[in-house]
């Protein structure tokens, strides 16, 4: 018997950009007893079905954008005897799609990190329950990934997670329903030792794939102070100092090391957390900015956010900071007109944005923007090849909407091609180049270009609203790109590499109060 992991794609790119980090936890979650699991990650390359043995347990992981070739997956491994568990957010969502349409044996909800083993240990009992129900662990119970099972040339960037949650509520984003509002922020020496064994590895760009690595701000601690909460200011004051001794820590590790995170534009406010950031070699962050006027950004619930010139300013903060900002804008708002897309061009470049990312408005299932679209059809719902459109993933390709919600002013073509229009000016090679100055050496701007590019062709041509043949074609252009692009963000093994001093310190300190306390970490213990 084997364990298999899969990541289903139905776009293979040869190389990933970022590791998806999923597959390696659930690597570190799976029973010694069972050996080691076999890893496929099919933006990689497809996976090969005979590999798949009858008894054998294979886990495939979905969200809405590959759920169907998870299901095709699925289908293939039952078909040859193996026990198939499905998790992730889509499965979770619509436990009864892996079951009626994916061969499932078993649905696994929530977290996986302690509820993996117990799945596979019944399975190969040969009485596994049909759904498991893992919620949300507490950060002390995070497994660590078993990176020493990546393929040796199968990505440019690495992944450790520091957080999970968000306490915002945007309108489009499921995080917040489904790992809760209250984040669960990670101890920093279990995320130093995950860096430094990446990095021993040969890693030496590192994403923070935290759902927001900003989870506390001045002005919630602000907020708790006003109200007399001395309990409330204190858990705050404590996370966020964690923050910032996490920062320092990454300032020991070894300089040629850059990290990438998420954040909201909220900490442009906060610029000693800026600093931080650039002292830690946090280089860059993805930001959600989303639409550029007042009415925009209140159709999304992100009013928190500004527009117009004082985005402008707040934007730039990050740049002069030395935070590099991904900015990722929505079009199709209802509130959007042609005008919308040009001034979102002219304030992404007037703003210093190093990245950004242009979207249709699509509902995806757990936000409060699908929640209202499903509701608006009064149980009406329009089919299309007798699919209902609210379940939109399901309809083939070839033949599926470009957009889902009328827009007032707009037809869904010239949505469509306003946004590769903005796609196309953005990451022209005039503009890529321009933009490359952020770095100083010849060969950190060839990297930046490529970067770019590849950037371009996996997530402009390769979304929901595109056709058939430029998916493929971008997909073979991401292939090429990907290929020479790899070696440039990779760096020479350090397997001698030590861990920082200062981490050191802290973890001593943390782990003589606890035993003081008659308590031990998870890290001491065999559960890890």
């Amino acid at each position: 018997m084997r364990v298999h992991l899969v990541n289903p794609s139905d776009m293979s790119f040869g190389v990933g950009v970022i590791t998806p980090r999923w597959l390696y936890v659930l690597a570190g979650c799976t029973p010694s007893e069972f050996g080691d699991p076999n890893i496929v990650d099919e933006t990689l390359e497809q996976i090969d079905i005979s590999q798949v043995q009858a008894g054998d347990v294979v886990g495939i992981g979905i969200h809405t954008g590959n759920a169907m070739r998870g299901l095709a997956v699925g289908l293939m491994a039952r078909e040859r005897g193996a026990w198939v568990v499905y998790g992730g957010i889509h499965a979770t969502l619509f436990p009864d799609e892996p079951r009626d349409l994916g061969g499932a044996h078993v649905i696994v909800k929530g977290d996986g990190d302690e509820v993996w083993g117990q799945v596979i240990r019944d399975c190969v009992a040969g009485n596994p329950k049909e759904e498991y129900d893992g919620g949300r662990v507490e950060a002390t119970s995070f497994r660590k990934a078993r990176w020493d099972l990546m393929p040796p040339k199968g990505y440019m960037w690495a992944s450790v997670q520091t957080v999970r949650g968000c306490p915002k509520h945007c309108s489009f984003c499921s995080v917040w329903r489904t790992d809760g509002q209250k984040p669960r922020q990670r101890g920093n020496f279990p995320v130093i030792e995950e860096i430094v064994e990446l990095r021993r590895l040969g890693y030496r760009f590192i994403a923070l794939a935290d759902d927001n690595f900003y989870p506390v701000t001045v002005t919630d601690i602000a907020l708790a102070e006003k109200q007399g909460n001395e309990a409330r200011v204190a858990e705050l004051t404590r996370l966020r100092q964690e923050r910032f001794d996490l920062m320092e820590q990454l300032s020991e590790l070894p300089g040629d090391m850059v990290f990438f995170t998420q954040i909201t534009m909220e900490a442009a406010e906060d610029t000693e957390f800026l600093d931080a950031m650039r002292h830690a070699r946090i280089k860059g962050a993805l930001v959600g900015v989303e639409a550029v006027t007042e009415a925009g950004l209140k159709a999304v619930f992100k009013d928190f956010n500004l527009a117009g010139d004082n985005l402008v300013k707040r934007l730039k903060t990050f740049r002069e900071h030395g935070v590099h900002v991904l900015g990722s804008f929505i079009f199709g708002l209802p509130t959007d007109r042609e005008d919308t897309f040009q001034a979102t061009f002219e304030l992404a470049s007037k703003a210093d944005l190093t990245f950004a990312q242009f979207v249709m408005m699509t509902p995806f299932p757990g936000t409060v923007d699908f929640q209202r679209w499903e509701k608006a059809f009064n149980g009406n719902v329009p089919e299309v090849q007798g699919v209902p459109i609210t379940r939109y993933w399901r309809i083939p390709h070839e033949v599926r909407p470009k957009m889902f919600t009328p827009h007032p002013t707009m037809s869904t073509d010239e949505i469509r091609e306003r946004t590769q229009k903005v796609w196309d000016q953005f990451y022209s090679w005039g503009e890529i180049w321009k933009r490359s100055n952020c770095v100083k050496s010849l060969k950190a701007r060839v990297a930046f270009v490529l970067i770019s590019k590849l950037y371009r062709q996996m997530y402009a041509n390769t979304g929901i609203s595109t056709d058939s043949a430029r998916r493929e074609k971008a997909n073979r252009m991401a292939r090429l790109i990907a290929r020479y692009t790899r070696g440039l963000f990779r760096a020479k093994e350090m397997p001698s590499l030590e861990l920082p001093p200062l981490a050191l310190e802290a973890h001593a300190r943390q782990s003589g109060s606890l035993g003081a306390m008659g308590l031990v970490s998870l890290g001491d213990t065999q559960a890890g």
